[in-house]
Order: structure tokens, then sequence, then C-alpha cells
């Protein structure tokens, strides 16, 4: 990426730092050539495309549209991706219920493009709202280049805040955030929960992390992290605990504590 964030710091100062300066670093990383040109392109094109096969057909519109949902990785899947499109979300067999990551749906419902409804593609605003999904996460993105437990931060931020505030039941959401790898990664560590955790059985899973949330922060929900001091709580946990892990698993750390072993030996 041509944009480089400005993090002169690690830890939970770096990410006190990095939020103060988010604004002003945000509308810079905006007016970047590179993704002024993509931002108009989009903005120019995405009203032509009324089918799936429009969107994967343009590798340009697609990198955008993929990247808004953070899936930029299946840009050279087209069939997949045309698939997971021209299914839709009504049915429980359409491709993108059946996946684990729920990105999948999000990005088929947010498009439109099965063939039974208007393609949202046409409506008023659509360029905008997704090109500001896109910015969050190339943002993220290039955060992430530099430090990613301020990626996972800040992609926590923004899943969790709309998991917390949807209908879903609670279950669906805790079995949404297991499903969801970069989400499990920041309740785990927040939580201080081992790291084969994931290997238990499912249902036990739900009931520690239940359990976990309860004892943590006063309630067994994901309803909660809709209280902005319970994310911040949760983020701040989960900074602080993976830097600490970080210091630990360093080379430095590591020679330090074999110094400190063969001192004790000597004596």
């Amino acid at each position: 990426m041509s944009f480089q964030p400005v993090l002169p710091a690690s830890g939970y100062g770096g990410w006190l730092l990095l939020k103060r300066t988010m604004p002003a670093q945000e509308k810079a990383f905006q007016q970047a050539p590179v993704n002024q040109r993509d931002a108009q392109y989009f903005r120019d094109k995405i009203g032509t495309v009324t089918s799936a096969e429009d969107l994967v057909s343009d590798r340009r519109l697609l990198k955008v549209a993929l990247s808004a949902f953070g899936l930029e990785q299946d840009i050279n899947a087209k069939a997949f991706v045309k698939k997971v499109l021209s299914d839709g979300v009504d049915s429980p067999e359409d491709l993108s219920n059946r996946l684990a990551d729920k990105s999948y749906r999000a990005f088929a419902a947010s498009f439109g493009l099965d063939g039974t409804q208007l393609p949202k593609t046409l409506g008023e605003g659509f360029a905008d709202a997704l090109l500001d999904q896109y910015y969050a996460r190339q943002f993220e993105a290039a955060v992430g280049e530099q430090n990613d437990s301020f990626r996972f931060a800040l992609n926590a931020e923004r899943e969790i805040g709309k998991l917390a505030a949807s209908p879903a039941s609670e279950d669906t959401k805790w079995f949404t955030i297991m499903g969801n790898k970069p989400l499990r990664q920041v309740f785990e560590k927040s939580f201080g929960l081992p790291s084969g955790f994931s290997n238990l059985d499912i249902d036990q899973q739900l009931r520690v992390l239940k359990s976990r949330a309860q004892s943590q922060f006063g309630a067994p929900t994901v309803r909660q992290f809709s209280e902005s001091a319970k994310m911040e709580k949760l983020v701040r946990n989960y900074i602080v605990r993976d830097s600490l892990t970080t210091m630990s698993n360093s080379p430095a750390q590591n020679a330090l504590m074999l110094l400190a072993a063969r001192r004790g030996t000597a004596k």
C-alpha cells in the first residue's frame, strides 16, 4: 500500500495515540491518489452492474466490492464469488448461508444480484455507503502492515458494535464470533483463554465465553458491548494481553530469560 499510517508506539499507549489521530489519518488515506482513482471508478461504473457476471467481469470494481467486506483474498476466485452473489441469501441452501464466514452473506445481501429483486447497485447512495466500508477496511489493512493487534482491534470495534446491536439471539451472536477468526482472537485474548480453546466442543466454548463475559463484564451477552465503556475495556484487555505475549515471545526477552536462568544456575 502507498499509504503509511503513523504509528509511533505499540502497546496500549500506541493504540491511544492512533485513536487520537485517526480522523486526520483516515482523511489523508482517502485523499491518497490511488484511493481517489479507485473510488471515482467505482462511483462511475457501479450503476452499470445489474448481475453477478457484470461485477466479477470488472476486476477494478470487484476489488473494491470484495475489500469492503474483508474478502479481497477471493479476487481471483471469480466462479466462487459469482455463485455467492447469484444464489442470494433467502434460502438456507444458498452458498453464503452455508459458509462459516458470514461476511459472504453480508456481501451477497448488500449487492442484491440474485435476480429476484432490483439490484441494490442502482440505489441512491449505494456507492458512497460501500466506499465508506472500503475505506475503513483498507485503512485497517494499512495499519495491519505495521501492527496486527491494532488492525484486529479496529475491526473488533466496527464489527462487534454492529453485531451487538443486531436482533439475532445471543447464542447466534456468540456463534458468529466463534466463526470469525479476527473476532475470535480478540475475545479469546481479552478473556485470557488458552491457545487450545478452539479445540473444545462448540457448546462448551459457548458456555465458557458466556461465563467469562459475565465475570469480567457483568453480563453473559454480546449485546452489552454496544456500551462504549465495555467495548473500550474489551479492546484494552486484548491489546495489553497481546502486547505481553509479544514481549514474552520476542528474541530479546527470551535472551534475558536465558541469561537470568544461567545466573541462577551459577549461584
